[in-house]
């Protein structure tokens, strides 16, 4: 068996497919018209839909059980346009135990979607900041040689 991406039901598949692509910058990689596969293999399908599928039962949002995680270097800049967008916060960009800047905000759906820095970036914004590749190697829990590729790599 082979895992193929993860699939969110949504109420209104263009105000959806518009918060995907024109604010998260996701591009589309198939367009079922009522299923969405966007390159990163996550997919969107329309509730209306999709209930259909699974015998009428229920379909439930805000369960905050469930994210989709995102990579973006720089963290403030996406707050700013999620701000602009009228998105709903869990929280604004906070920095985790193991110091990666990160934030969590609800879709149109109430999927919660986590936008955090790269582990690499990471790596390299502690070194920059003078921590030692050791040290870094025990903050963010990454191998000295991760981190060092990740250095030369920015």
């Amino acid at each position: 068996m082979k895992f193929i991406c993860p699939l969110i039901v949504v109420e209104d598949i263009q105000r959806s497919r518009n918060f995907y692509e024109n604010i998260l910058e996701q591009k589309i990689k198939f367009d079922f018209g009522e299923n969405v596969t966007f390159h990163g293999d996550f997919a969107i399908h329309l509730g209306s839909h999709y209930k259909g599928l699974i015998d009428e039962k229920e379909i439930k949002h805000g369960g905050n059980n469930f994210e989709l995680y995102f990579e973006f270097d720089d963290v403030m800049q996406i707050e700013s346009r999620l701000k602009e967008n009228g998105v709903v916060f869990i929280h604004h960009t906070r920095e985790q135990p193991w110091r990666q800047n990160v934030l969590r905000f609800y879709d149109p759906d109430e999927n919660i979607i986590e936008v955090g820095e790269s582990l690499e970036h990471l790596a390299y914004r502690l070194h920059k900041e003078g921590m030692a590749i050791s040290e870094i190697s025990k903050t963010i829990y990454m191998s000295n040689d991760f981190i060092e590729e990740a250095v030369k790599k920015y």
